[in-house]
């Protein structure tokens, strides 16, 4: 099986040659290129390159197009702060006062040089993949977004006390979201990961995601125009797993702070699972340790398809060495092979 049929193979709830795995892998491509972070972000070229090198050196299942969650906040006109050894991150909120909500324009992709940048890079690795590895492209969702353009504070604010406000804000990320998953999507990538870590319980109460987060992922889903995953990035999903199932979206990111064996008995066949190895653990995992965590992950999830091996957060550190992203990938050859054997 290619890549893309042993995916598409699972996502339909029936067993493959051997469960999918996606080494999630934004910067390790700069160390493959001997660059440093900044510099392989500044060009498409770059990133299409570190990407299919690791597809080559490690074998996966997947080629990520995403760059960082900043620059969704730099198409806006935000500062993106570099690191040496992490992704870059967002600066100061785009606005400093809430009531500047209503001065906000969504960006126009076309007209962003940074997002042009992943658009190139996608159209880059799917002349040379084909329709033989998934691409998978990135949006951080319009009620998760706000947390770089307003702070963490602000936002509360405007959720508890500013309906308007909150209303408008998210009239405004919606029509970005959607125009910059679809864009992501015609330029190639097969599916479109929906980053939405707000809407996890780990930060807001299920209640409250009831008249917020799910209302607004299912508005923007229904107008993406391919396949999503939702992922809450390392935040629990179980408490909310019968309204995320009713979103429109495919597959779940899980938490390395759930018992896989758990969301597989609860979601019973309505989504696939994307999950949950640690990636923070990872950086200090022996090679027994990654085969065991492999070996558990599998047996707990992967019987009848529905489940693709992964990280919990949707992004593997830099630090993660390249013996621990190997050893993962040969696990699950050695584990994941079906039918899988307890």
């Amino acid at each position: 099986m290619t890549s893309l049929e042993r995916v598409l193979t699972t996502l339909g709830h029936k067993e493959p040659d051997r469960v999918p795995v996606f080494l999630l892998l934004t910067m390790h491509g700069a160390k493959t290129l001997g660059l440093s972070i900044k510099e392989y972000f500044s060009n498409p070229g770059h990133v299409a390159e570190g990407q299919l090198q690791m597809l080559r050196k490690f074998g996966h299942d997947c080629v990520y197009t995403f760059y960082y969650a900043a620059i969704e906040t730099e198409a806006w006109g935000g500062e993106v702060i570099y690191r040496d050894d992490g992704p870059p991150n967002a600066g100061a909120p785009l606005i400093s006062n809430v009531s500047g909500i209503r001065s906000l324009v969504p960006p126009r992709v076309a007209e962003s040089r940074c997002l042009w940048k992943v658009l190139e890079t996608t159209r880059q690795v799917k002349t040379e993949v084909g329709n033989s590895v998934p691409i998978i492209g990135v949006v951080m969702s319009p009620f998760s977004l706000p947390v770089m353009q307003l702070g963490f504070e602000n936002y509360l604010e405007v959720i508890y006390n500013h309906p308007d406000l909150f209303n408008d804000l998210m009239a405004k990320n919606e029509v970005f979201c959607i125009e910059w998953a679809n864009a992501q999507l015609q330029a190639g990538a097969t599916a479109i990961c929906y980053f939405d870590p707000v809407s996890s319980p780990s930060i807001i109460p299920s209640d409250l995601y009831h008249s917020t987060g799910f209302s607004v992922a299912s508005r923007t889903l229904a107008q993406i125009k391919g396949p999503t995953a939702t992922h809450f990035a390392s935040g629990r999903c179980l408490p909310s797993v019968e309204l995320l199932a009713k979103t429109g979206t495919a597959v779940l990111g899980v938490s390395a702070l759930e018992d896989l064996g758990e969301v597989k008995r609860v979601l019973n066949g309505r989504l696939s699972i994307l999950g949950n190895l640690n990636g923070l653990g990872m950086v200090d995992w022996t090679i027994a340790q990654t085969r065991e965590k492999v070996r558990e992950a599998i047996a707990k999830a992967a019987p009848g398809g529905g489940f693709i091996l992964s990280d919990n957060h949707g992004e593997i550190p830099y630090q993660v060495k390249d013996e621990t992203l190997m050893a993962i990938v040969e696990s699950v050859k050695d584990f994941g092979t079906y039918p899988i054997v307890h």
